[in-house]
Formats: C-alpha cells, structure tokens, sequence
C-alpha cells in the first residue's frame, strides 16, 4: 500500500499556476500545492475532508468489481454466456463455479479499491489535523474533531471490506510510508475494533430529525453516529466468520440500540420505493447513502448497464445514452420444463410471493413515481404499448424475459429433441434468459430524464438491523421474537399487510433466514458474506453450483499485480 501524500483540489486534476509578464506566456506547473495556502476558506477545507468519499462513492456504487465479487458466485447472481455474448475467457463461469485464482477478474480492484481508500482517508486526516486553523476559518465548535473521526470510521469501513474479501491485510498507521507484511485476521479485526471507540463515535454527528420531516436534513453520505454503530454491528454480527469468536450478542445489543433510537432517528420506510426511488435522499430508513445528482456526479450501484436488454431503453421511455449490455440476471427458479428446482437456497424470484407490491414488471408512472422491481415476462410497456424486441435468437420478435436458463430456441433439434434434453448451466443462455431487476437507480421517461441517476444509492439501512437482530435472536433459540422482526418489514409489501407466508417460529430455520436476507438485500451487495457466515458459501449447492467443501475459498487470492507490487505479502492458502 502507498501512502499518498499530496492535496487534491475539485476532480483530482494536477494543479498548476500561470505567471505572465510581458514577455513571457509560458504556463509554470506545480505537481503539489502549498498546505499553508490552500487551506485558506472552508470550502477547501470541505474539498479535502470530501475526498476520501469520491473514492469510497467510486468503491462502493460505481466501480462493479465489489459487486461482482460479492454477488456473482452465489445464489442471487449470474453472469451466462449469451451464445457469443459474456464468455470473456470464461470468467463468470470461473466466477460461478468458485475458480479463483491469482488473474481472476475484479480482484485486483478489490485490493486496490478498499487500500486506496484507506491511503486517501489517512492523507485526509494528517492534512486538515496539521494544517487547517478551524477557529481562524470560522468553523463551528466541534467541526475539526468531526471531520478527523469521520475519516478514522472510513478508515474502519475500508478495513473492514479488506478483511471481509482477503483476511487479514497490512495495518497502516499515521505517517508510516513503507511496505508491510499482512497481519492476521485477528489483529486486522482487533484494528478494526480500536478505529471504531466509542470515544470516536461519541463525537459524530447524530441525526435528531427524520429525513422526511419538514426540517429533516437529506443524507449526503458523511458518516453519523449511527453509521458508525452499523460499522460495529456488522463486524460483530460476522465476527465467527472472519475470526472464529461468535460475538452474536454484542452485534444484538448494537442493533436494539440503532432500533430504539440510540444513535439517531431513523424509521422504516412503509413505500419500499421511498427507500430507493427518485427521491430517497428523503428516506426515514437509510442511514448511510451515496449520493448520486445528474449534476454533481452520478452512479448506477455497478449494475444496471450489465443487466438489462440490449434494446431495453425502448420501454424504459428512450433515454439516449443508456447502456444496456445483456449480461447478469437472476439465478434461475425454474428448469427448462417449468419445474422448480429443489434447492434449498432457491431462486430468488420465486420466493417473493405473487401477492408481492414489487413483484411487478417496472413501469414508470411520471412525476418521480413507479411500480414494480423486475423486468420479467413479455417486455410492453403497458402505458404507451412500446415493446423490447430481439437482437440475437429473437431477432425483431418481442422478447419475453423468463426465470430459466437454456436454449429454448434449439427445442425440437437433433440436439435437443424434447424440452427435457435441454441445457440449463451458466454456459447456456440465449438473450431472453433470466429476471433481470430494477431496483437501484430506476429509469424515468425521456421526458423526465433528468431525474435520470437522481436516486441515492442506499449502503446501509435500517432494515439491516431488524434482520441482523433477528438472525441473533434466532441463534439465540428466539425464534418467535426473530419472526416478529423480519415480519415488521415483510408487511410493507403487501396490501393491508396480508403476507401469505410470514416467518414463524415454526418454518424458521437457516435456509429460510437466508432466503429471507436474500428477498430483502437483493443485489445490495451482501450475499456473499451473509453465505459465509452461516457456512453455505463452499458447503452448498445451488443452480449450476456444487460446492467445493473447500474452506479456503471463503477468501479471494490476492492478485498478481497487487501481490508483485508488495513483495512481502503472502498469498492466501490455497492459491
């Protein structure tokens, strides 16, 4: 890891300054400006603090490679080869089948993203501690020990995705500039722990008044007091996976805390389209979100142009510009002759019950509003009668998106004679194969289309902490009160709240918990980890997916790159 020591001004451009005299127009350039000048209005003092979280916004919602290591490879997500559409050398397959290695697409990002992000944070730090006279600029009381503990919680944050991805990874502290050796999954958890002191959290922000509430104020993605009591949750609630130490019950009380209030005022959304439509800057439930604006800066989560159908604009109001790939889709539910599989980590569209607010085919109503989370079935908008027509197999015929993977168009060949015979596997999609989803960054119309990238992109919510005190309650042998949880927020998304299969403590056990963290955080970015901590990342099997009974693929190898750029480094085992 490299310390940077430099001051970015606006987009991290070079700064440079101009004299002129009489005779000479030459531009002299500067590489670095002078600390002692730069700092000379709040606004620059703003411009360094804001840095570090550029990076973090790229990290975590723009640059898809997080994603694709945290979702492809699981039960939410794949990536098929489209006949000549997505082989790329074989890397989803790779990715799917959990055939890691040293090249494997993403993984240099992945250490590159989460260690930048902690250089840049530090930077931050040294410089507004050393160099910014908070008193002279006019700063309210406070200020100077908000931003320095603000930029230690990120630093947290990117620890804490290091070890969540690698194990253990080289502790960095103030100052220090030379290569390191990793340290243990111990130790960097330990470090983790230190970064998030109470005497650190006390001092943030806290948010006194809902978002929604005529004085509450927009969440812009700096860190609160409860963001980071989140942090903490989460590392505690995943602590047996990354350290061996159950600390269920401490991640528990944390989550009542957040609950109650504790840390700040935070409710759950009743319009799931609240918490990530056009305008849910305004949402009760999220407590940490990035902000994306046409103008300042936008982001579609690393998803969405991989997802959708080549020519998907056409019914999602023919907003030019909108890249559409034809890549990812669901995991399948169904076989080629529309049986369920058997899986016990099953699908995710078939378990959202029909009866679903969100299962629906998404349609923009105009005004900011909209209906439905996937696109699914025949692809007509049902407002103006535009339909999404073929490009490969379904050349100029309306293209019927479907929860199956497999050759549909080759049925009845010598090949494949009955329905039966048909392939079903990451490597035999066509271009209508798959429920593709709609969740974050929904599209307007044309007419609307600035408020195209105008939803926020959520990191943390609320609903987190209802199912990770769940989840501990059911570990507990609560498994009553963990059903009285999730239910609060599977209500919502049914009409005068009549779930046709609400938890029980009956019908409660891991795979339904997991399915239920699946329905809920659906490309969010987590499932991964939520299969990990309870085992079933290499010990189950899903569609196309056998498990590997393999431990050590728990954790990414490091790549090459990352690995040649710090010869002290060891490779994680079994790479």
């Amino acid at each position: 890891m490299k310390k940077i020591k430099q001051l970015i001004i606006g987009a991290a451009l070079s700064i440079f300054t101009f004299s002129f005299t009489a005779c000479n127009i030459d531009a002299e350039f500067y590489t670095q400006a002078d600390p002692e000048t730069f700092f000379t209005t709040q606004d620059a003092v703003w411009q360094r603090f804001n840095r570090p979280f550029t990076h973090w916004r790229w990290y975590r919602a723009s640059d898809a490679s997080r994603f694709r290591l945290q979702e492809l490879g699981t039960d939410e997500l794949c990536f098929p080869t489209r006949g000549s559409d997505w082989y790329n050398g074989g890397v989803f397959q790779k990715l799917h089948h959990h055939e890691f290695s040293i090249t494997t697409d993403g993984l240099y990002n992945g250490w590159y993203g989460f260690g930048m992000g902690i250089s840049l944070a530090y930077d931050a730090l040294d410089d507004i501690d050393k160099y910014v006279d908070f008193e002279a600029l006019g700063f309210p009381e406070g200020t100077k020990e908000s931003m320095l503990n603000q930029q230690q919680v990120l630093i947290a944050f990117f620890y804490k995705e290091g070890l969540d991805l690698f194990g253990g990874v080289p502790i960095y502290h103030r100052g220090e500039m030379m290569l390191k050796e990793r340290n243990t999954d111990v130790e960097t958890f330990n470090y983790i722990e230190s970064l998030l002191d109470m005497s650190i959290i006390n001092s943030l922000p806290k948010k006194t008044i809902l978002s929604g509430d005529k004085d509450g104020k927009e969440e812009i993605g700096n860190i609160s007091q409860a963001v980071a009591m989140g942090l903490k949750a989460q590392l505690y609630f995943n602590a047996e996976a990354y350290i061996k130490k159950p600390m269920y019950e401490e991640a528990a009380q944390i989550c009542r805390d957040i609950i109650a209030g504790k840390y700040g005022a935070y409710e759950l959304d009743q319009d799931w389209t609240m918490t990530f439509g056009f305008e849910n800057a305004k949402s009760n439930e999220i407590m940490w979100a990035i902000p994306s604006t046409r103008t300042g800066g936008t982001t579609d989560a690393g998803y969405f142009s991989d997802m959708q159908h080549y020519n998907s604009n056409v019914i999602l109001g023919g907003i030019d510009g909108l890249h559409r790939n034809n890549g990812m889709c669901l995991v399948p539910s169904l076989k080629p002759n529309g049986q369920k599989y058997s899986y016990e980590l099953a699908g995710p569209f078939s378990l959202f019950e029909d009866t679903d607010v969100r299962k629906q085919q998404y349609v923009y109503l105009g005004g900011g509003k909209y209906r439905g989370m996937f696109m699914m079935g025949r692809q007509e908008n049902p407002l103006d009668g535009s339909v999404c027509t073929g490009a490969r197999e379904y050349l100029n015929e309306v293209i019927t998106l479907v929860d199956q993977i497999t050759y549909m168009k080759k049925l009845g060949t010598a090949e494949y004679p009955t329905v039966n015979d048909l392939p079903s596997t990451i490597a035999t999609a066509e271009e209508n194969s798959g429920i593709r989803l709609m969740k974050l960054s929904p599209v307007p119309t044309y007419a609307e289309r600035d408020k195209l990238y105008e939803p926020n992109i959520p990191v943390m919510r609320l609903t987190e902490f209802y199912y990770t005190l769940a989840e501990c309650e059911m570990r507990a042998g609560n498994k009553a009160k963990a059903a009285e949880l999730i239910n609060q927020v599977r209500a919502r998304y049914f009409e005068n709240g009549n779930d046709p299969n609400p938890v029980t403590a009956a019908n409660l056990d891991e795979y339904r918990m997991l399915n239920e963290w699946k329905i809920e955080f659906l490309l969010e970015g987590r499932r991964r980890t939520d299969l990990i901590r309870w085992d079933m990342y290499v010990n189950a099997n899903w569609w196309d997916h056998v498990a590997s009974e393999d431990p050590n693929k728990n954790r990414f190898p490091i790549d090459e790159r990352n690995m040649s750029a710090n010869p002290l480094l060891k490779q994680n085992p079994g790479y």
